[in-house]
């Protein structure tokens, strides 16, 4: 098999040398060239021919929002990847990165301690995406899926659990912005995202959205027509108490790689609502949301899976379908009226007073 082919490009010359000397040192990978600002960038690109494009955000001339709209324009379909400083301005621009088409985002080693720590921060968070985007990612086939009894009485549906990864900015847009502000159940989110960037994911979908959208915070009481999403670096659960079911985070070892885990949301949702819960997995890297799903289905409650057609990556759906645990396999635009679908089907109706 071919090498991936890789276009720096970044401002900072000791940037573009150490990411070339670490991506050079996969054997799947090949560094092709490299560009200290867009300019450059789009100049070579017709030259060096990439796979995929790691594209820095702040640089001189023409920086990466500016350069990623040019590309856009020429290569609607070509990958890239922003490169973002771990700052408030990295975060903001790294969400409208994503909402002017970027593929993903990593974000760059800080505060790590060591050279060799932040070259494992770069294998582990930008080598993996850059394989995605180059089509050297094939998801793996659960061949014996688990088979559940089909059940005619329905419960009435209590809570909405949604788990996405990479493309998820924008696919909770699709799906928040149709939900009508008399909501008549809670909505919890995790979105594979590191702190600070999930405070302001949530920000922009309020500004989209007839509901309101907030970043979890521990001991929530959980309220119709309301969505929360998991903290970065924090997992989120459910606890019922004699009040009601409250928001907890918590921060325990993260699972499949992940803090906040999809996994970890689903479990607990399964355990306190039951068959009154549904789950829905949408575009994204790895299996996080598997475990959770069957734990889903196991209490009665159903599940709702992103097709490949409309997710950037199909991955966590594609894990929950094949290991038949979707009740249903949607294209994006479709889930928001199938939740709402089955939220009506079995909605109890007021008592008249």
């Amino acid at each position: 098999m071919p090498k991936l082919r890789v276009l720096i490009v970044d401002d900072a010359v000791v940037v573009r040398s150490r990411l070339s000397k670490i991506l050079s040192s996969d054997p799947e990978l090949e560094v092709v060239g490299v560009a200290a600002n867009g300019r450059i960038a789009l100049a070579k690109i017709s030259h060096v021919n990439p796979d995929v494009i790691i594209l820095d955000i702040e640089m001189p001339e023409m920086d990466g929002l500016q350069t990623l709209a040019a590309i856009r324009k020429i290569y609607p379909r070509l990958p890239v990847i922003m490169y973002s400083t771990f700052t408030h301005s990295g975060a903001i621009a790294t969400l409208e990165a994503l909402s002017l088409g970027a593929s993903d985002y990593a974000t760059k080693p800080s505060n790590l301690g060591s050279v060799e720590a932040a070259t494992q921060h770069i294998r582990d968070d930008l080598i993996p995406k850059i394989k995605v985007f180059g089509a050297f990612f094939t998801p793996s086939i659960i061949t014996h899926p688990v088979i559940f009894p089909l059940h005619s009485d329905i419960q009435q549906v209590e809570v909405v659990a949604i788990g996405v990864s990479t493309g998820g900015p924008n696919a909770l847009a699709v799906v928040l912005k149709e939900f009508p502000a008399d909501l008549s159940v809670p909505i919890l989110i995790v979105q594979h995202m590191p702190p600070m960037f999930t405070k302001l994911l949530a920000k922009q979908l309020a500004s989209k959205c007839q509901i309101p959208v907030d970043e979890a915070v521990s001991g929530q009481i959980l309220k119709p027509g309301h969505a929360w999403i998991a903290p970065g670096d924090f997992h989120l659960i459910v606890q019922r108490d004699k009040t009601g079911v409250r928001l907890v985070t918590h921060q325990a070892s993260p699972e499949n790689s992940c803090r906040p885990s999809v996994d970890v949301l689903l479990r607990s949702v399964a355990q306190v609502y039951g068959a009154g819960a549904i789950a829905v997995i949408l575009t994204g890297m790895g299996q996080d949301g598997l475990h959770g799903c069957q734990c889903i289905r196991e209490a009665g409650g159903q599940v709702l899976a992103q097709d490949k057609a409309t997710s950037v990556v199909w991955g966590m759906p594609s894990f929950v379908v094949n290991a038949g645990l979707a009740n249903k396999i949607l294209p994006l635009n479709q889930i928001a009226d199938e939740i709402m679908h089955r939220i009506r089907l079995n909605q109890v109706p007021p008592t008249d007073l």
